[in-house]
């Protein structure tokens, strides 16, 4: 069964969460938990998100001994496929230059290269006209990571332009699709194709 771990950073557009996974969890035979920033906490309610949900805390709970599992690694371990929705502007930043210091950057890090990890830019037109943002989406892209590009729309702050996330739709096909060429079967059925 394909595991989605759907990583979630401090963009308004962390609001649609909850819809994200739960379309995802349409999917027949699909996994999900969620990977959450603590400022993208502030965007939606954990009630409604139908997944187990990890974020700094947990990473440093789980912890006591040499012995006990590193959730990051654990994470990393589990999921086929990386989708982070929303990727705001500190996180591409961060991810960029190699920083991990939460337990979402700390998955990216550990993240296993032979498997697809989507980004879905989010962020304000000003943030996404800034000239830092090409060159950090080229950095991604050249991890081999895969750019779910973000689209024109009326932002919550009032601007209108590039930087809203892209559709829930758009996410979920992009998700069903990688996960179709890494496990070679439609998730609509239950048999593997040969």
């Amino acid at each position: 069964m394909p595991r989605v771990l759907v990583a979630a950073s401090g963009s308004a557009a962390a609001l649609k969460l909850p819809e994200l996974v739960n379309r995802l969890l349409e999917l027949r035979q699909v996994e999900v938990k969620v990977v959450t920033t603590e400022h993208a906490k502030h965007f939606y309610e954990s009630k409604d998100v139908p997944a187990e949900i990890y974020s700094d805390l947990d990473e440093w709970e789980m912890w006591k001994q040499r012995t006990d599992p590193v959730l990051h690694i654990e994470l990393r371990r589990w999921a086929d496929l990386l989708v982070i929705a929303p990727l705001d502007a500190n996180t591409l930043g961060k991810i960029a230059n190699g920083i991990c210091d939460n337990l979402l950057t700390c998955v990216v890090r550990a993240w296993d290269l032979k498997r697809p990890l989507l980004f879905c830019p989010a962020m304000n037109t000003a943030m996404w006209e800034h000239p830092i943002t090409a060159t950090q989406i080229q950095t991604l892209k050249g991890f081999g990571y895969i750019e779910v590009p973000c689209i024109v729309k009326k932002l919550l702050c009032g601007d209108e332009g590039y930087g809203a996330m892209a559709e829930i739709s758009t996410i979920v096909e992009k998700v069903q699709e990688y996960l179709e060429q890494s496990h070679s079967y439609s998730l609509g059925e239950t048999e593997h194709q040969q």
